[in-house]
């Protein structure tokens, strides 16, 4: 079994509707295919790193899952392709590790830990001493 994990951009211009709409595509891509969904996140409308297309925005999403057919995750970059809504793509097949890893993220997100409560940073305060000298004047 192949466990995958692909991240994509839409462009900032859809409404949310026919982002939703576009998000559904891709998701019965690989439902049709024979893919179980792990997970799925939408991150949102986010600033790109450097323009793209001349957008400095996009719509996040990201698609975790498993198959048994590695031509699927080559089928669902041709479709990213075919459509112009999407500006960027990244598909990534996990090894055991990062699925391990990815287990873990998504249990905590599940169950509403946050990053920050997950693990507390101790915090260390620094005492600074200001020592007075006296000066004699003569």
């Amino acid at each position: 079994m192949n466990h995958y994990e692909t991240v994509f951009i839409l462009t900032p211009v859809l409404s949310d509707a026919q982002m939703k709409e576009a998000v559904e595509k891709f998701k019965n891509v690989l439902v049709s295919g024979g893919a179980q969904i792990l997970n799925e996140e939408n991150w949102g409308l986010r600033k790109l790193a450097y323009p793209i297309q001349k957008k400095s925005t996009g719509f996040y999403q990201l698609f975790e899952f498993t198959t048994e057919d590695s031509n699927l995750a080559k089928a669902l970059e041709v479709q990213f392709r075919r459509d112009e809504r999407v500006i960027r793509f990244l598909t990534v097949k996990l090894d055991k590790y990062a699925a391990e890893y990815a287990e873990k993220r998504r249990k905590k997100v599940a169950g509403g830990v946050k990053a920050e409560e997950a693990a507390p940073v101790q915090e260390v305060k620094e005492v600074v001493v200001e020592e007075k000298k006296e000066v004699k004047e003569d």
